[in-house]
């Protein structure tokens, strides 16, 4: 909470509004941010850079974030800041020169967010869960299929910062890809906005199609007919209940995103060029496609394990059935034993010269009975 009143205090004097030709030469800055050069403020700068009519200025040169935004004051253009895990003071500063909401700094900096779209003044604040399939050779109770990141974007007039936290997910390749397309950066913020949640849900088509695989190496293991001799206990249900814990957090990425993405497809908004509004509806539609097929991951798994779980009762039920059926042929010669063992006088047969050989015989017979009885009816 402090932070958050600190940043208030430093937003407040640099505030701007809808409408204005201009904004100001200069920003407050808070302590340790008072030079544009200072190192606090640049050590989570992954890359900043000024474009105008769709081409980078100063392309070899990464500018600290107090000198792209009076170059753009000063020509026109929009700046692109990207981050990765920015500390509080090292964001306070650009915080506080370009006006961001002290919530969205919060959950920039703190990050585990649920994917969003909130708009604060003439800010939209986007966050986005990035997806990467983990490679592993074989899938175990323990192997981790995804791991997650995630992106923040604050998009304004004149101005994009983007900031990233997790190991991967680099965002270097989609702004040299933009670079490239001199006339789609030229629609302004809007168009790295739309770059941003389209390479997001490529991402998370690329790993739908990867967990598929998964998914049907183990469907095929548990619906495959146990060979002859094998068991029939179906796989291990620790992989299954690791790949739906897997599943569940992929879900948890792209379900709440759809209604933003269907927000910047369908609502005009000032900061969202309406020719790049357009875009937007495709990137809904393939996450619809992925939401669908997420759904279709969970379902299908929760009939694997149920499936694996019957085959595992049976098993258990087989088992029982051998069980039972040795104890009862093995109760015919304890029986036995347990009325020849009780030492009385007169018992049938003791005196007789083939009276022992004839009680194995009768077990031996009786046993040999049963064995066959309850193989034939499928108990052996």
């Amino acid at each position: 909470m402090s932070m958050i009143r600190d940043l208030r205090a430093a937003v407040r004097p640099s505030r701007r509004r809808t409408g204005d030709a201009a904004h100001p030469a200069t920003a407050a800055y808070p302590a340790g941010y008072d030079t544009p050069r200072d190192p606090s403020a640049s050590s989570a700068v992954v890359d900043c850079a000024v474009y105008r009519d769709g081409s980078r200025l100063e392309s070899d040169s990464c500018l600290t974030p107090r000198e792209a935004m009076l170059r753009v004051r000063e020509g026109g253009g929009f700046a692109w800041i990207g981050l990765h895990e920015p500390t509080e003071e090292e964001f306070a500063g650009i915080a506080a020169e370009f006006g961001l909401h002290p919530l969205a700094v919060e959950d920039a900096v703190h990050a585990h967010q649920r994917p969003k779209l909130e708009r604060y003044d003439d800010t939209l604040f986007t966050v986005f869960k990035t997806v990467h399939y983990v490679e592993h050779a074989e899938l175990t109770a323990t192997s981790d299929v995804v791991e997650t990141g995630e992106v923040m974007c604050f998009t304004g007039r004149d101005f994009v910062i983007t900031v990233r936290h997790g190991g991967r997910g680099s965002l270097r390749a989609l702004r040299h890809g933009l670079q490239k397309d001199t006339e789609l950066l030229s629609k302004g913020p809007s168009a790295v906005l739309h770059a941003l949640a389209d390479h997001v849900v490529d991402g998370y088509i690329a790993v739908a199609e990867a967990m598929q695989d998964d998914i049907d190496e183990v469907e095929i293991e548990v619906f495959s007919a146990p060979s002859k001799g094998s068991s029939a206990r179906g796989t291990d249900a620790g992989r299954i209940y690791q790949l739906k814990r897997e599943v569940l957090e992929f879900k948890r990425a792209v379900t709440p995103l759809l209604r933003p993405m269907q927000l910047l497809s369908e609502r005009p908004m000032r900061l969202i060029d309406p020719d790049i509004q357009k875009y937007f509806r495709d990137v809904a539609d393939h996450l619809a496609r992925v939401q669908e097929e997420v759904l279709g991951f969970d379902e299908l798994l929760n009939s694997i394990l149920q499936a694996n779980l019957a085959q595992a009762t049976v098993a258990q039920n087989e088992d029982m059935r051998k069980i039972t059926s040795w104890a009862a042929i093995i109760a015919v010669p304890t029986a036995v034993c347990g009325v020849y063992g009780m030492n009385f006088e007169y018992m049938p047969e003791l005196t007789w010269k083939y009276g022992y050989p004839m009680v194995l015989t009768a077990i031996g017979v009786i046993c040999f009975t049963i064995h066959r009885t309850l193989k034939r009816n499928g108990w052996l």
